[in-house]
């Protein structure tokens, strides 16, 4: 992990993101310590953590903690939870929570004060500490909720309608609470695969409509699937009949057969570096800030270089030296 981040620093990434789960995976904090003494630029954070695994005081420390060490280059995505509560057996936060959890975490973090628990706590330690806070989110009123206090939106696909239409909805609910719509990063999160080899690609994404049949199952559940939410999003999940949480993430995830072709070709960047361009464009066009691209695939480090060599100076705003 600490070798990719070092490899996507290289070749021009601004972020490196993890996973949160803390028995599915190692402890995501004590390798960005580790990632941020061994780079300089990249910013690291959770993808995502959630309020019901740890104290929101403790996460918030951690935070504080490694941007006095390493000059304010973390971050914060946080959602409602899954794998990390669905293994222990718990349920995900609800809404509240997560709001009350993001005003705590980013006040502290940010070295100001906040009202917890019938106490004014803050970190006497921590001065000029700097955090965005940024929210995954697919149900329309979570969607709502990121809109109304979130620094950034995560959306984990890269399907173009379903982002034009969370981005809206997101951007609707910030100006409804008298936000300005455009001070929100839009972030969407897919593999990332550089190839030609479209059976060898999709066989290695499927995985990922997998992972996200989870919370579109938790959003039918809710919502049924008339209306609220796009047809697009909920329809691939009538064949799915359970998920082991042993293969969440990984590309020999056995429970994904029900994920046909068309979902990963829509909700992943697949292809060669032209392909991958120009969906990035569509994306951006949409309103979407960052792309954050998964690498659980057997492609990892050419995936990256042809994206340090290639993708990122086609997408990079043109400067030039004299004009």
């Amino acid at each position: 992990m600490i070798q990719l981040s070092k490899l996507a620093e290289a070749h021009g990434f601004s972020h490196v993101w993890t996973f949160d789960s803390h028995l599915l995976w190692e402890e995501p904090y004590v390798i960005y310590s580790a990632i941020l003494a061994e780079t300089r630029t990249v910013t690291v954070g959770p993808f995502v953590t959630n309020p019901a695994t740890r104290d929101w005081t403790v996460t918030a420390s951690v935070f504080a903690t490694l941007n006095e060490m390493y000059g304010n280059r973390t971050i914060c995505g946080i959602g409602r939870g899954d794998s990390a509560v669905r293994v222990t057996n718990g349920k995900p936060s609800t809404l509240t929570e997560l709001r009350e959890s993001i005003h705590v975490i980013r006040e502290l973090a940010n070295s100001r004060a906040v009202e917890y628990k019938d106490a004014t706590l803050q970190f006497p330690w921590s001065t000029g500490s700097e955090l965005d806070v940024w929210v995954a989110a697919y149900g329309p009123l979570a969607l709502k909720l990121t809109g109304e206090v979130a620094d950034g939106f995560i959306l984990q696909l890269a399907d173009l309608d379903i982002a034009a239409w969370m981005i809206q909805t997101v951007k609707d609910a910030a100006a409804a609470a008298g936000r300005d719509p455009e001070s929100i990063a839009f972030c969407v999160a897919a593999p990332m695969y550089i190839g030609d080899d479209w059976a060898h690609m999709r066989d290695q994404c499927r995985w990922f409509g997998g992972m996200v049949g989870n919370h579109v199952a938790d959003i039918v559940a809710k919502y049924g699937t008339d209306g609220a939410v796009p047809a697009a999003l909920t329809d691939y999940i009538a064949g799915r009949t359970g998920y082991d949480y042993n293969s969440h993430g990984k590309s020999h995830n056995d429970h994904v057969d029900f994920v046909p072709d068309e979902i990963v070709d829509r909700f992943c960047v697949l292809g060669t570096a032209e392909e991958h361009i120009a969906k990035l464009e569509a994306l951006r066009e949409l309103g979407v800030t960052q792309f954050a691209g998964y690498l659980q695939h057997d492609n990892k480090e050419e995936t990256l270089r042809v994206y340090g060599e290639t993708v990122i100076p086609a997408l990079r705003e043109k400067v030039t030296a004299k004009s």
